[in-house]
């Protein structure tokens, strides 16, 4: 069932409005609001399939409920009636979202072929919401343990919300992963995704890196270049191994969630940017601010969600199920045969001190499916992959 809700100031209109759509389609589920201030108490306090709503109104006109309800609930369509047939209100109602624009007296067959076709495309922005919930098969986190259960419950609920995240662990352990998930489990999993490794950058480039640079701000500045922040604009930038980034980047990134503003080196130019902020780290924040290395009042920002990954030692119940999904993986990508690992390989795997977590781990399976025999046994454990 459809529910649909009608603006309109005038009672005769708005009643002809509903006995239309309700002898089309007796499912449809028809609600009235008197004006715009009424209709934006009904958005907020109930779902709408599609809103109906009158252009010229007292109090708040179309064009205001329309983007005053854009902030509540972005996936409602809207379409918009006029008495003034006008194009420049056409393109205005458009511009500001809307689905379709209709002149009144509406003509019957437009409205109803309207009404279908935004009805159709809310059912397949909400399919496809749904589809974005399923994390790409690159990025999968494989593990029942109860460490990997933990993470994954949070996961699901930080991801919705605009909440920075800190994600702490040693190298290997899929920090990345998480951030992955984070990113396509929440609202922004259409746009953009950007990741810097802070670690990989030189400290003279890396503030140029994040916020973009100007002509002639430095020797090699030979045009305008737009950083990573302004790359990830309504979408997430991850910022793998924060704790090795420059004190002067840091302040910049401080300010940049603080004021949701940065500058290009080189000019004093304020540019808005909507991101949100997800950071790695192999070190002990804590440690790096006692040492005058890292900033307390950055570590405060970022540090709003904690996520901690395990060590490969710590959760030794999923490496079974990590061997196979390497091995499934290594051998689907290298076109051979798939290889079974026997149980006593298997168990001499998970004796081992995995100090490369699960990074090793595969680097370790991918040899034994090359070197060892049709299945993996312990002897071929023991041969390729001693520690």
């Amino acid at each position: 069932m459809s529910k649909i809700l009608v603006i309109e100031d005038e009672a005769a209109i708005r009643r002809v409005l509903v006995k239309i759509l309700s002898e089309e389609n007796d499912t449809y589920k028809l609600e009235e609001a008197e004006d715009g201030l009424k209709g934006i108490e009904a958005i907020k306090s109930n779902d709408y399939d599609l809103v109906l709503c009158d252009i010229k109104m007292p109090k708040m006109d179309g064009v205001e409920v329309l983007e005053a309800a854009r902030k509540i609930k972005p996936e409602i369509p809207f379409i918009m009636i006029s008495g003034h047939g006008d194009l420049d209100t056409a393109v205005n109602t458009m511009r500001a979202g809307a689905f379709d624009y209709i002149s009144k007296p509406p003509d019957l067959n437009r409205l109803l072929t309207t009404v279908r076709n935004a009805l159709d495309r809310k059912e397949l922005v909400v399919e496809n919401k749904i589809l974005k919930k399923k994390v790409s098969k690159n990025y999968e986190m494989v593990g029942e343990s109860t460490e990997i259960a933990v993470i994954k419950d949070m996961i699901e609920k930080v991801a919705p919300t605009d909440a920075r995240v800190l994600i702490t662990g040693s190298n290997g352990t899929g920090k990345e992963l998480v951030a992955h998930w984070l990113h396509e489990k929440s609202t922004r999993s259409s746009a953009p995704f950007i990741e810097v490794n802070c670690a990989a950058i030189p400290s003279e480039l890396i503030e140029s890196e994040l916020f973009g640079h100007v002509k002639g701000a430095f020797t090699s500045a030979v045009k305008d270049r737009a950083g990573k922040f302004e790359a990830a604009n309504k979408g997430t930038i991850f910022l793998d191994e924060i704790g090795d980034m420059s004190l002067s980047a840091q302040a910049k990134v401080l300010r940049a969630l603080q004021e949701s503003k940065i500058s290009r080196v080189g000019t004093d130019k304020d540019i808005k940017v909507d991101v949100r902020v997800i950071a790695a780290t192999n070190k002990n924040l804590k440690e790096e601010i006692a040492a005058g290395k890292f900033r307390e009042d950055l570590y405060h920002r970022l540090a709003v969600i904690l996520i901690k990954v395990p060590s490969l030692n710590d959760r030794r119940e999923d490496i079974p199920l990590l061997i196979n999904y390497f091995a499934n993986k290594i051998t689907g990508e290298q076109g051979i045969a798939k290889k079974a690992f026997s149980d006593k390989a298997i168990k001499l795997l998970q004796s081992y001190d995995w100090t490369g977590n699960i990074r090793e781990l595969r680097n370790v399976v991918e040899r034994l499916i090359i070197l060892g025999g049709n299945e993996v046994t312990e002897e071929d454990v023991k041969l390729f992959a001693s520690k």
